[in-house]
């Protein structure tokens, strides 16, 4: 095959999966090689940056996927954002932020942070599977420590926790008030 026609079957590839998937899983699926499916992802990568394009080549959880271009997805995310999970409220977003930026957390921690009880949203971001317990933290009690799940990382289209936007310093202290 051409790298044209094999560009263009990774495409179809990507269009088809619903969910990031890694070089590999691509050259299985396809039948080219981890290297032809790289070169092909690259010419895609270069495809979708031009600005005649909606959507663009992103590495989600270590695997690719195709997703709208952030300028286009700021304006159509109320529409079409995650079918399952729903709009997150404020309270449910500020928790998730204080877990995001300060995992492994404890209850008492984002309670601290929060100044509010925060039962509810914690279960309700385990419902959503966005956290999950990530051991116990080593102090009298023993408390359950959360963090952020691979859903988290999906949800925000995020490849690891290390690209969250960085806080400003008021936001920083805010976050270190219970540590």
């Amino acid at each position: 095959m051409e790298l044209e026609k094999e560009t263009a079957l990774v495409e179809t590839v990507l269009f088809l999966e619903s969910e990031p998937i890694t070089e590999k899983v691509i050259a299985n699926i396809s039948s080219l090689s981890e290297d032809v499916v790289r070169s092909c992802i690259e010419h895609l990568k270069e495809k979708y940056s031009l600005a005649n394009s909606g959507v663009e080549l992103s590495l989600i959880t270590g695997g690719w996927a195709l997703v709208p271009k952030q300028e286009f997805w700021d304006v159509l995310r109320e529409r079409y954002g995650e079918k399952n999970s729903g709009r997150l409220s404020r309270s449910a977003m500020e928790t998730l932020s204080i877990i995001a930026y300060s995992q492994p957390i404890t209850r008492a921690e984002i309670e601290a942070i929060r100044g509010v009880s925060a039962d509810n949203m914690i279960r309700l971001l385990i419902e959503r599977n966005l956290i999950k317990e990530t051991g116990r933290k080593n102090v009298p009690g023993k408390p359950v420590l959360f963090g952020t799940t691979k859903e988290f990382l999906k949800f925000f289209h995020l490849n690891s926790i290390s690209e969250l936007p960085r806080l400003d310093e008021d936001e920083e202290q805010r976050f270190e008030l219970s540590r």
